[in-house]
């Protein structure tokens, strides 16, 4: 509808005020209360749950978000099977009760699900009100018409019992926050705003601010709209003028704002303004919105890769899943900023949201933090790659699930690239994959495909082609500022998805070996490695020699195991279809055109465990691993992406057989070479060169020690010295915080480590640890980020993997002390004390 702005009539002025009596005295305003707290649960079918006198006395209570299948039991006759993380997952139901007064009842009501894992169905006071299958989907439900004065019963069915439906762990439940919403029946719609940036530069940032205005009462009204933008307390623009919005309709109305002089979002420093938009009816506020957005500029270019805010950038990104190690896929705030605080002290400035729209609460992070932003919709269109997955409701979802994850999110900074999917079958006319376990189907994917009867015959589009068309112009339609891009595992031009022509991005997810030929196959378009490496390492574990390479399995379709069930932490062992981690960053260094990469993974997840399977039930990829301790291949990166920082990284560990031949590694940066002491004699000096990122002797192993020294134009640049450890001694804990947020939220990590008398690291201990608490805490997890491990993530020990583990404490929402006692047979205990703090104190 076309905006329209005109000064109040008589005629508009009696039916305003005829409206304005008929309602209560108190005007309805916006409310957002996160409804978290108050939860019962129970797992099963329970007949009847859904209706509002249903006796839940007897039910678990809880706090959401939850995930029940991280608290159950590892087996591998679990339906998700190890793809899936060999955890269980059924149905559940959750009740909530909620009060609501004779004013709210004036209003509009609504209740809204930033994720339910999966296929859930709402109740409220016995009806149902609405559903979504789809698992990483924010839904919004108007219950107006269902509620009353008074208490309100919520119900939640919750159904992931049809399994496998996906290719990773999912977790289940309402995994994300639940919200009340509460507004005027005149207000700013859902998820309706949009900042559109038209030109940018330094001197002035000309901004077109979208907001959409919903009436939902049967009387026309003249409303007037203010939006006052801020940069810290300093109002930098305001914009007022009164619209006119029809009964029963909504209008979107774009105000012209400048931001003289504007302070840019960046990956180096990320500033933010605010949007503050107020409805005002009749003198009264009846609604206000906060809209969150930054000023940058974004370009891709076809030759010289990515360009932010007018200065060369390389992506240098990750890929993430969903899950938070012990925690499951339950999202809690603090657990995602600690992965990205250990990503950026490691370079990454990116993250792709693999293979799903993440958690409200992640975006504001990247915002925050400074990380670009591929937010991804689907891993499945309609062909299948698991039995029960979303291709059973992609043709009648997918348009409502794209639309609303766009909707959503973009007016987040940190978003710069849409994804409409990852490694979808539609690529290849046929795949034959409906058959396929899914340990197969995982592999199948990255097969090389060279048999003609898969391409697209001639010039012409096929349904494929025309199907991915109609996406990327969904997203077109509701963002064109951002461009669109899909991860694609078959290179070639005659790829389907390419063949569309829609893409405004090549994304390829490996074929490395492809990536000097894309100037020539796709010219003129933008080019990036939406996935990379698939390298496979084992924290602690290494298999020499460090220089034979290791390709597991060995074929996509070759049974593969090996009684180690571990992968050596020397950057020689991938996937076929994958690379080492060395390779790629060459490859991306040393092309202009490559805007950058995603490596597959920043962090272990639970599920694929490629390329075992049970009892492995986590993943490999990992620069980290599940429990958050960097792998050795983390300091390449830093080395490569963080080169203000001094790096020296020195590994293995010094503890072998004597005489053993050993392969000794060094990742650094800011030097011309490495010298090598072993026992305080000189191995040789050692440097990087045009092929490769890391420097290398092999010596012969003598208890003692081993020292290295990096130099620039012969002056010492830095040194690193690894001891020999001698018998496991005592337990050393350190937390990532000493002081958390008394909010019944907040977390703090604490790395245990098994120590010798002299505080050498034991690398292979793996000594059992209990873990006491006192205080206003408890355990939230436990780990050691051992892909085999069967331990229960909710335990309250865990034994050491190479000489380490985690144990994590939420606080209980009061303040005080908490004392952590760690201890362990024969071993010295340990303890630390964290304080709990108030939020105007923390």
């Amino acid at each position: 509808m076309a905006e329209r702005i005109r000064s109040i009539l008589p005629i508009a002025l009696v039916s305003l005020l005829v409206m304005l009596s008929s309602c209560s005295e108190d005007i309805v305003s916006r409310s957002h209360i996160r409804l978290n707290e108050g939860w019962t649960f129970a797992l099963g079918e329970h007949p009847g749950a859904y209706k509002e006198d249903y006796d839940d006395s007897e039910w678990r209570k809880l706090t959401i978000p939850h995930d029940w299948s991280i608290e159950g039991s590892f087996s591998e006759s679990n339906p998700a099977g190890c793809g899936g993380g060999a955890l269980p997952g059924g149905i559940g139901w959750y009740r909530n009760r909620f009060s609501l007064s004779d004013a709210d009842l004036g209003g509009k009501v609504s209740l809204e699900f930033d994720g339910v894992y999966m296929n859930s169905f709402i109740y409220v006071n016995g009806k149902e009100v609405g559903r979504r299958p789809y698992g990483y989907s924010s839904a919004a439900y108007d219950i107006t018409k269902y509620i009353h004065s008074g208490t309100n019963v919520v119900s939640v069915r919750v159904d992931n019992s049809d399994q496998p439906n996906s290719r990773w762990y999912t977790g289940s439940g309402i995994y994300r926050n639940v919200w009340l919403n509460k507004t005027n029946m005149i207000h700013i719609a859902k998820w309706g705003t949009h900042v559109s940036q038209r030109i940018v530069n330094t001197t002035k940032a000309d901004i077109d601010f979208l907001t959409t205005i919903a009436n939902e009462t049967d009387l026309g009204a003249d409303v007037d709209i203010v939006t006052t933008i801020k940069d810290g307390r300093l109002v930098v623009h305001t914009d007022r003028r009164t619209i006119h919005v029809d009964a029963g309709s909504s209008i979107e109305v774009r105000q012209d704002i400048r931001i003289c002089e504007p302070k840019f979002w960046d990956v180096v420093s990320p500033h933010m303004y605010l949007a503050e938009t107020r409805l005002i009816l009749n003198g009264d506020e009846i609604d206000n919105f906060d809209t969150p957005f930054g000023i940058r500029t974004v370009y891709f270019d076809s030759e010289n890769g990515f360009i932010l805010n007018d200065r060369h950038v390389k992506i240098n990104g990750v890929c993430l899943h969903h899950d938070l190690g012990c925690l499951g896929s339950a999202i809690n705030v603090r657990a995602m900023e600690r992965q990205l605080e250990i990503l950026k002290e490691m370079g990454c400035n990116a993250i792709r949201c693999s293979h799903n729209p993440p958690a409200p609460e992640f975006l504001d992070l990247c915002d925050k933090m400074g990380f670009l932003v591929v937010d991804e919709a689907f891993d499945i269109w309609r062909k299948k790659k698991t039995t029960h997955d979303y291709s059973r409701f992609f043709d009648e979802w997918h348009e409502r699930d794209l639309q609303d994850m766009v909707l959503r999110d973009r007016n987040h900074p940190s978003v710069f690239i849409w994804s409409i999917g990852n490694e979808v079958l539609e690529q290849w006319t046929d795949v034959n994959a409906d058959t396929l376990d899914v340990k197969r189907a995982n592999l199948l994917l990255n097969k090389n495909r060279d048999e003609q009867p898969m391409w697209v015959q001639g010039e012409g589009q096929n349904v494929n082609s025309l199907l991915c068309r109609r996406l990327a112009d969904i997203v077109h339609s509701l963002d064109p500022s951002r461009p669109v891009t899909a991860g694609c595992n078959e290179p070639k031009p005659s790829n389907n998805i390419f063949k569309a022509n829609v893409l405004d991005i090549i994304g390829y997810n490996y074929h490395n070996a492809e990536v000097d030929s894309v100037p020539g196959w796709f010219p003129g378009k933008p080019f990036v490695i939406t996935e990379s490496n698939s390298a496979l390492m084992t924290r602690g574990y290494y298999k020499m020699p460090s220089t034979s390479p290791i390709i597991w399995p060995e074929k996509w379709d070759k049974p593969f195991s090996d009684p180690s069930f571990s992968c050596s932490s020397y950057d020689h062992c991938r996937t076929p279809w994958g690379s080492t981690h060395e390779s790629t960053l060459l490859k991306v260094k040393n092309n202009p055109y490559v805007c950058g990469q995603f490596v597959w993974t920043g962090f272990d997840y639970i599920g694929e465990p490629t390329p075992f399977w049970w009892p492995a039930h986590s993943s490999y990829f990992g620069i980290v691993d599940l429990a958050g301790f960097p792998k050795d291949v983390y300091y390449l990166y830093q080395s490569e992406w963080q080169t203000e920082k001094t790096v020296l990284h020195l590994f293995p560990h010094w503890n072998w057989k004597n005489g053993e031949e050993v392969d000794i590694w060094c990742y650094y940066n800011n030097a011309d070479e490495v010298e090598l002491y072993v026992n305080g004699r000189s191995a040789g000096i050692s440097k990087k060169d045009d092929n490769t990122l890391h420097a290398m002797w092999r010596v012969t192993y003598e208890p003692g020690s081993i020292r290295a020294v990096s130099r620039k134009d012969g002056h010492v640049v830095a040194a690193q010295t690894i001891n020999t450890a001698g018998r496991p001694y005592a337990l050393r804990l350190k937390a990532d915080r000493k002081k958390i947020k008394a909010d019944g939220d907040d977390l703090s990590f604490i790395s245990v480590e098994i120590v010798d008398k002299d505080g050498n690291l034991c690398p292979n201990a793996q000594n059992d640890v209990k873990f006491t608490v006192e205080g206003m805490a408890n355990i939230a997890g436990v780990d050691n980020g051992s892909p085999t491990s069967l331990e229960s993530f909710k335990a309250d020990h865990r034994k050491a993997f190479y000489g380490k583990c985690l144990v994590v404490l939420r606080s209980n929402g009061e303040t005080g002390n908490v004392r952590l006692t760690a201890s362990s047979e024969s071993l010295r205990p340990a303890e630390l004390t964290i304080n709990c703090l108030s939020e105007n104190t923390y």
